[in-house]
Formats: structure tokens, C-alpha cells, sequence
């Protein structure tokens, strides 16, 4: 799988799966840019090891976002990596924290991929992370959480009727769990995630850029629309 002379942008790129993805897709020879939100060592050192080009910006402000993706000039693979978790009763959930978590895993998704379609070439690739929780919760307290990963499922699924006629992919990557910061193996949730998989072991971060390698890859051109979960059986 060769990215020569292809560009990659990644939203949210300085750590964990983000992080994997870009050095992935720069070992490959792509021409990579990827955004931060705060992380800003993580980025910089990222983009000293890799080559690649780090952008801060929101992405769950539209505005910043767009801005990026515009500056960045043609892309041929967007990758949308940001997402917040958070969790609670939704009871007593705080709403400010549930509306900028649909800021950022569901607007900025949308926006981020529309507009990366504008500075896209036909046979263009369009990837976003979403989790396996869409197709299975059995815990509670993650109700706003598991309702952004599912409408990324739709997102994926109109988009890819709407990019079809100039041969853009549109694909969901849904990671279970993953060895990150945000879930990391040795954290307080990993038992009782691992007795729920078929295979008993966290995923890595590897894993799924190799994954995301694949789909923006010319052998993956029939595959669009489709929901591709990475999760070791958690799902099953």
C-alpha cells in the first residue's frame, strides 16, 4: 500500500490511535497534516519524528476547522480522529458537557468531512472513528456518548450515496477496546471489558491505523458505506 504523492488529513492526530495513524501513513509516503486541540508537545514532537505538519484547531468549533482543512489545500484522505467521552446519568448529566461532546463527535465529523469533499479529487477517501459501543452498551451512563458514535453510522452511510458518483469512499472505524489515554489497558474499566471479548486482550492503536491503511488504500475501493469494527469480539 503505497501513499506516495497523496495527502493525508488527520483531525485530531497528536496522540493514541491519532498519533498511530499519522506515523503509519507517513511511513507509507503520504504528505501528512494532522490538528490538535491542546496537546501541543505531543504534536510537536509527532510532527519532528514523522515529517508530518501539525495545525492546532478545535474541532468542534466549525469555523477554526473549516479554516484548517481550507488551508491545508487538496486532500486526498480525511481521516477524522477527535472525539470526547462523557460520562454520567443522564439525569444529572451536565448538558454544556453533552452539547460540546456533539460539537465534537458529531458536528465536527459532518462539517469535517463535507468540507474535505470540497478539496478532494474524484477516487478521494473519507475515514472516521467511531466506536463499536453503537452496536453494543452493557454498561449504563453512556447514553449521549453511545448516540454520537451511532450517528456517525448514518453520517457514513448518506455521505457515502452522496461522494459515490465521484468514487469517494466514505467508511466508519469502530475500535472497542484500545489501549489509549483515554482507556487505557491497566485502567479501571479493563477487566470487566475483557471478559466481554472473544479475544482477551485490549486492541492497539497500531491495529487500527493498519486498518485505516487498508480503507484508504486502492484495494479498498469497492468499500463504502460500511461499518468496520475492530474489537476483538467485544461486539460479537
Amino acid at each position: 500500500m503505497e501513499f506516495s504523492n497523496r495527502k493525508v488529513f488527520v483531525v485530531g492526530g497528536s496522540r493514541s490511535i491519532g498519533a498511530a495513524i499519522v506515523r503509519r501513513f507517513s511511513e507509507a509516503g503520504a504528505s501528512v497534516v494532522f490538528t490538535y486541540a491542546a496537546s501541543a508537545d505531543a504534536a510537536n514532537q509527532l510532527a519532528a519524528e514523522t515529517g508530518a505538519q501539525a495545525v492546532q484547531a478545535d474541532a468542534g468549533d466549525r469555523e477554526a476547522l473549516i479554516a484548517a482543512i481550507g488551508n491545508a489545500g487538496p486532500i486526498d484522505i480525511f481521516l477524522y480522529n477527535a472525539g470526547l467521552l462523557v460520562l454520567g446519568d443522564p439525569l444529572t448529566i451536565v448538558a454544556d458537557d453533552v452539547d460540546r461532546m456533539i460539537d465534537v463527535n458529531v458536528r465536527g465529523a459532518y462539517f469535517g468531512s463535507v468540507e474535505a469533499s470540497r478539496m478532494m479529487p474524484d477516487g478521494g477517501r473519507i475515514l472516521v472513528i467511531g466506536s463499536d459501543t453503537a452496536d453494543n452498551m452493557p454498561w449504563s451512563g453512556l447514553s449521549a456518548y453511545v448516540m454520537t458514535k451511532a450517528a456517525m453510522q448514518g453520517m457514513t452511510r448518506g455521505l457515502a450515496r452522496d461522494m459515490g458518483p465521484r468514487d469517494i469512499t466514505v467508511n466508519v472505524i469502530q475500535p472497542g477496546p484500545t489501549d489509549t489515554d483515554m482507556n487505557p489497558a491497566a485502567g479501571p474499566r479493563a477487566a470487566s471489558m475483557i471478559a466481554q471479548m472473544a479475544i482477551k486482550r485490549y486492541g492497539t492503536a497500531d491495529e487500527v491505523a493498519g486498518l485505516a491503511l487498508y480503507l484508504a488504500s486502492t484495494q479498498a475501493r469497492g468499500i463504502t458505506g460500511a461499518m468496520h469494527t475492530i474489537d476483538g469480539g467485544f461486539a460479537a
